[in-house]
């Protein structure tokens, strides 16, 4: 279960921020889902999430993103609850959610499917229900094709590799945790509006990483890889090559863009240095989202 917080009954997690390190689009399903084949390692920054036993529900929001958000079954984190409840009634007390918002909306890094599967990891404990897998995964896969991945991330952390439409996952266990920093300067980009734009989605899969152990390993591995989405962003937002140049110019030892856009990341070679370059870019774009983090290891 994820790392949790009991205080008066209260449960409490991080829904950590999901990073495509690399993402390659393989092809496209009949119903219009398209297939991919991507490296995901999870920062250990996002959104914070509460849950506790209420006298009825309740959700409520804070944080730097957290105006605008739909506190109706519009949000996943309501509808996470609702579909957990509606598979195991006899087991859900009302609850009250608290979320708040530390992750950009709409920024590629899976903050709302995070939060999805954050409140099904704290709900799942709250309520005392242990579903067999492949009913969680059917709960998951309603919610979204990158609700599985995060929800493996928030139970085991590590980096993994999300196949088919994102469900298919396999657990990387040599990975190093990487020093980074993220960057998003408030563009929110339509995942179903970049795939319109995306002209080639039969591409080659992820080459081999099996044997990629160090960091240097890992940067090498990553530059031979793509992020397909990249350049239908990059048509929406022309300014994303520019945002990954300044974290080249930074010091990172490789910079790219995660999921759809618009955040971006960078890998260095300490996480000292990460700090440093966090703070700097921050001083030249006050009104950016920047975050110095590392990728979440393995949990034991």
């Amino acid at each position: 279960m994820p790392d949790t917080s009991i205080l008066h009954d209260v449960l409490t997690a991080t829904a950590y921020a999901k990073l495509n390190l690399a993402l390659h689009v393989t092809g496209q399903r009949a119903d219009g889902y398209h297939l991919l084949d991507t490296l995901v390692a999870f920062a250990d920054y996002g959104d914070e999430l509460s849950v506790s036993i209420a006298e009825q529900d309740s959700f409520t929001l804070s944080g730097r993103f957290g105006a605008g958000l739909p506190v109706n079954s519009d949000n996943l984190v309501l509808r996470a609850r609702d579909l957990l409840r509606a598979r195991f009634p006899q087991h859900s007390t009302p609850v009250a959610i608290h979320l708040e918002k530390r992750l950009p909306v709409a920024s590629g890094i899976g903050g709302g499917s995070s939060d999805a599967a954050t409140v099904l990891a704290l709900l799942l404990k709250l309520w005392n229900i242990q579903p067999e897998q492949a009913l969680l995964e059917q709960i998951c896969l309603q919610l979204g094709a990158d609700v599985p991945m995060c929800l493996h991330g928030q139970l085991h952390g590590g980096a993994l590799i999300a196949k088919g439409i994102g469900e298919e996952l396999q657990t990387l266990s040599a990975l190093p945790v990487l020093p980074l920093v993220l960057v998003n300067d408030g563009t929110t980009i339509s995942t179903p509006q970049i795939f319109k734009h995306l002209r080639k989605r039969d591409n080659p899969a992820l080459p081999d990483i099996r044997t990629r152990h160090s960091q240097t390993n890992l940067c090498d591995y990553l530059k031979t890889t793509r992020n397909d989405l990249f350049q239908p962003a990059a048509e929406i937002a022309p300014q994303l090559p520019q945002i990954v140049k300044l974290l080249q110019d930074s010091g990172a030892e490789y910079a790219q863009m995660s999921g759809s856009g618009a955040t971006c990341f960078g890998i260095y070679a300490t996480l000292s240095e990460a700090q440093q370059a966090a703070e700097q870019l921050q001083q030249q774009n006050p009104h950016w989202f920047i975050c110095a983090s590392t990728t979440l290891p393995l949990k034991a």
